[in-house]
């Protein structure tokens, strides 16, 4: 049995911003790999990204760098860029490992730093193919989805709060890594990688299918409120005014819901006369409209509590819509009962919600890092431990402000 995680051994060193780069770093470290961040001298580009606490710290930061280590290096100077350098490419078969949003030239460029260490694995997240920048919230616009998102009488587009091409990016990181570290095993030759933003964002709505229906232009892609696209799942109100989803993408779905509101007949009448077996998927959404009128009016007169309960007896597939708050509060994914949620007391802010990586093994031991390092509280025992300083070396470099 591994003791610290399915990754325990790998070294992983990370220059990051922003979201993706850093989230693909926390997966690894959340799976066991030593992730080793470096980070300019009084912290960089997201050391202050909102949310904060009302003391000013960033709650961003820690929530993505959590079992992460750090270290602070003057990275503008010569001798900080020299220990950068070195401990990307530090020995170790399990090391040599790079995962990096900064601008991949001069010190920082796979070249340099392959002729430290051949056999160097460095994974570049850039933001379009060609190495032009973007982040998510100008990529998005750009894919198409906030034209097809937000009720029908709008007249602007809709952006997502959730930066989803990041997200999706940074779990490509890691795979990315894993890929190119298993070549590495059995090749013994290391690999550049680089995987553009848009590209994400592309690549993510052709296998949806949207290219493919825009480029055959047999239907119209426009906004359609909250009604679920190809199928039936929409929001409704019930008596008490709770907010709720209702979705049925599947006829075992779709036969629970009818069992649970007592409304077969009501349907199989509606299916008469539109002439559509309302069985299938995709003639319940050419019937959203009708279908969305009958269901409101019955959840309409049953309170949350009675929801709760029907819903829960015939396995319908809904859920509420609730806050951040309400989530922490009255849902069992976020309570102690789930293996991968705790309370933890992180230093310089408190006591604060964890959330382990939702990857669970059964066969080995899941790792927990809950906590985030202070930033450069690791810079000394890296120093040491990894670059075999000495202390009068380290003394020196602290003198200089070369690290902190």
């Amino acid at each position: 049995m591994l003791a610290k995680g399915a990754l325990s051994g790998l070294r992983i060193v990370e220059g990051s911003a922003f979201v993706a780069a850093p989230l693909g770093g926390l997966l690894m470290a959340q799976l066991g790999a030593e992730v080793i961040r470096f980070d300019q001298i009084n912290g960089g580009l997201d050391y202050g990204r909102w949310p904060i606490t009302t003391s000013g710290e960033s709650l961003f930061w820690h929530g993505l760098n959590r079992g992460k280590k750090s270290i602070q290096i003057d990275i503008n100077s010569v001798a900080g860029k020299k220990i950068a350098s070195d401990l990307i490419t530090a020995d170790g078969e399990d090391g040599g490992i790079f995962l990096t949003n900064f601008p991949a030239k001069d010190w920082l460029s796979y070249e340099a730093l392959s002729q430290k260490r051949p056999d160097l694995i460095m994974v570049s997240l850039v933001g379009n193919y060609d190495g032009s920048s973007e982040v998510d919230y100008t990529v998005n616009p750009a894919i198409g989805y906030p034209l097809i998102t937000g009720a029908k009488e709008l007249d602007e587009p809709v952006n997502s709060v959730l930066p989803t091409w990041d997200l999706l990016l940074g779990s490509m990181a890691a795979i990315a890594i894993l890929a190119a570290e298993r070549k590495r095993r059995k090749t013994g030759h290391g690999e550049y990688i680089t995987i553009a933003l848009s590209d994400v964002g592309l690549f993510t709505a052709g296998a949806l299918g949207k290219l493919a229906q825009a480029h055959l232009g047999q239907e119209e892609i426009t906004r359609d409120g909250n009604y679920l696209y190809g199928a039936f799942g929409h929001n409704f109100t019930t008596r008490d005014r709770k907010e709720i989803m209702i979705v049925c993408l599947t006829t075992r779905q779709w036969q629970n819901l009818l069992k649970a509101t007592g409304l077969g007949q009501v349907i199989a009448d509606l299916s008469q006369l539109r002439n559509l077996d309302l069985n299938q998927e995709g003639n319940r959404y050419l019937a959203r409209e009708s279908l969305r009128e009958i269901f409101s009016q019955w959840v309409g007169n049953q309170s949350y509590s009675e929801i709760v309960q029907i819903f829960g007896d015939h396995k319908v597939s809904w859920g509420p819509y609730q806050s951040f708050n309400e989530l922490l509060s009255n849902d069992k994914r976020a309570s102690a009962n789930n293996p991968i949620f705790s309370i933890v007391s992180q230093p310089g802010i408190g006591t604060i919600p964890n959330v382990d990586a939702p990857i669970r093994f059964h066969n080995i031991d899941n790792c927990s890092y809950p906590l985030s390092p202070i930033l450069g509280g690791d810079t000394v025992n890296i120093l040491k431990q990894v670059l075999n300083l000495s202390e009068e070396e380290i003394a020196d470099l602290r003198e200089n402000r070369i690290v902190a």
